[in-house]
């Protein structure tokens, strides 16, 4: 018999039954219009996502992965240019890079945010460097103004990774709010069902203030088409159906509540892991607003912990198990065990705890208690 699971990493159902009869009426919206493939409900969630974030366009795709390769490929950048990207990530952001036919340069990450910096970034540069790509991981944004710094210094992009950061945000040096996504040459988003803000299946986005830039990537996630059949570039089909457009629009005005209710989860765990030889918890930059789309810890002997937490009915997630630079799809690049030691040991000391909005106070405090025990237990 299997262990019965009473606190899951994430729980989507719950959150449907919160919001069952909004969804329900914009998903019959689309369905009684028959306007499937872009047009006015696409219209209207990229423009409540640019307003929110704080840019003048939206660009809405199939997945986040694509709308990384979108914008490397908009960018009009050569076969011999490379692209910077964090070892410790998921691997679409590689993956991207490499099917947009650069070279990913992995680098080294910070071993208390996991995010890249720019002495991280410094230390892979070359003379080919063209793109400086960081990922907000786990909801806390990259250090941007020191990023954008030394990009514009050496003549670079940043194109920022904000997959997993809808709604995080930092403070620039002049004080203002820089949400994620809208600092760099252009932010991606992802709405797989589990992220912050989740669709009913895959979706993705591109933000951007760059005018011509939004204007390529409409074209290029229509075959590259401009009008009355004529093509100026060889694009892809990759459109963020109706859908799941309106399934997220009806979504977006609850994000606030859920970013707070995790953020309540995180402090309830900061309280409670506190002191814990062998457990770190998740370091937040000052400045940083922190979404928690995984309350990431490193632990001490943690293959054993998740086990004894398993056995008590407590999911978690590993996020991720193999850095990017040992993936045998990149063994051509040349990279060995040894090369990136904070990425390399992170993957050996990671795992998520569950944070989702829908969690509560008490089954956060379970999953704390849980562990509290096992460490004390040697």
């Amino acid at each position: 018999m299997g262990v019965l699971t009473n606190t899951p990493l994430v729980d989507l159902p719950a959150q449907y039954d919160t919001m069952r009869a909004e969804i329900d009426r914009a998903l019959a919206e689309v369905v009684e219009s028959q306007r499937f493939v872009l047009g006015p409900a696409v219209e209207a969630f990229e423009e409540a996502v640019a307003e929110r974030v704080g840019v003048r366009h939206a660009v809405g795709c199939a997945n986040g992965t694509d709308a990384i390769w979108l914008v490397l490929r908009a960018l009009g950048l050569g076969r011999s240019d490379e692209v910077i990207v964090p070892a410790f990530t998921f691997f679409g952001t590689a993956g991207a890079v490499w099917n947009a036919g650069l070279r990913p340069v992995f680098c080294d990450v910070d071993a208390e945010t996991f995010n890249l910096d720019a002495d991280t970034v410094r230390a892979c540069w070359s003379d080919r460097t063209r793109v400086v790509l960081p990922v907000h991981l786990f909801g806390q944004m990259a250090p941007m103004a020191e990023l954008l710094e030394l990009a514009h210094e050496r003549g670079a992009r940043v194109v920022e990774d904000a997959a997993q950061a809808l709604g995080a945000w930092q403070r620039t040096p002049g004080g203002e709010t820089a949400f994620a996504g809208a600092s760099g040459t252009a932010g991606t988003v992802s709405f797989f069902p589990t992220k912050n803000l989740g669709g009913f299946g895959d979706g993705g986005l591109i933000v951007t203030d760059d005018d011509a830039l939004a204007r390529r990537l409409r074209r290029l996630r229509t075959h590259g088409g401009v009008s009355g059949g004529r093509y100026d570039a060889v694009g892809v089909n990759s459109r963020l159906d109706a859908l799941q457009a309106a399934v997220l629009h009806a979504k977006l005005p609850r994000l606030t509540g859920w970013t707070e209710a995790r953020r309540t989860n995180a402090a309830i765990y900061d309280e409670m892991l506190a002191g814990i030889s062998g457990v770190l918890r998740p370091a937040v930059r000052s400045g940083n607003f922190h979404t928690y789309h995984q309350y990431t810890i490193r632990a001490r002997a943690r293959d054993r912990l998740r086990s004894h937490l398993r056995q008590r009915g407590l999911e978690t997630g590993l996020y991720y198990p193999r850095p990017l630079h040992l993936q045998p799809c990149f063994a051509e690049l040349g990279y060995r065990p040894g090369d990136l030691p904070v990425a390399e040991a992170a993957c050996g000391e990671v795992v998520s705890l569950p944070v989702f909005p829908e969690l509560g106070a008490e089954r956060a405090k379970r999953v704390a208690r849980a562990i509290r025990d096992f460490y004390r237990a040697g």
